[in-house]
């Protein structure tokens, strides 16, 4: 299995645990949706030459500034979505499970109905 391959296993098995989760090709690339509508995350693999193995994903105002800032050399401004406030996360660096879970977590809360995110939280 090669390194981009066991990436998207991994995303994804953080991607579907997360409710009314699909996963389609968009634009080229393995995304996931909330509801089969709204995408949350991308999945990309030398985007247009870039040289990264990365996930881009919806993020809560401001954060992308400050992981960019705090840790440039794992987090970055996508191309095309950047400007939107979404953030680009290298998957080939070493970034422990729990901080890829939150990210793809809070792209998730970003763009679920807050029906979805109060069944995420346990409440109604």
């Amino acid at each position: 299995m090669t390194l981009a391959e066991e990436q998207l296993s991994r995303v994804g098995a953080l991607c579907f645990v997360l409710p009314e989760v699909t996963e389609r090709p968009s634009h080229g690339a393995p995304t996931f949706f909330v509801r089969a509508k709204k995408s949350f995350a991308s999945f990309h693999d030398d985007h247009h030459g870039d040289g990264r193995l990365a996930l881009w994903c919806a993020a809560p105002a401001g954060v992308q500034a400050l992981l960019v800032e705090a840790a440039g050399d794992v987090y970055f401004r996508p191309a095309y979505v950047g400007h939107l406030g979404w953030l680009g996360v290298r998957l080939d660096r070493d970034l422990a499970e729990d901080e890829l879970a939150g990210v793809i977590e809070d792209a998730y809360r970003e763009r679920a109905p807050k029906r979805l995110v109060n069944e995420l939280d346990g409440s109604d």
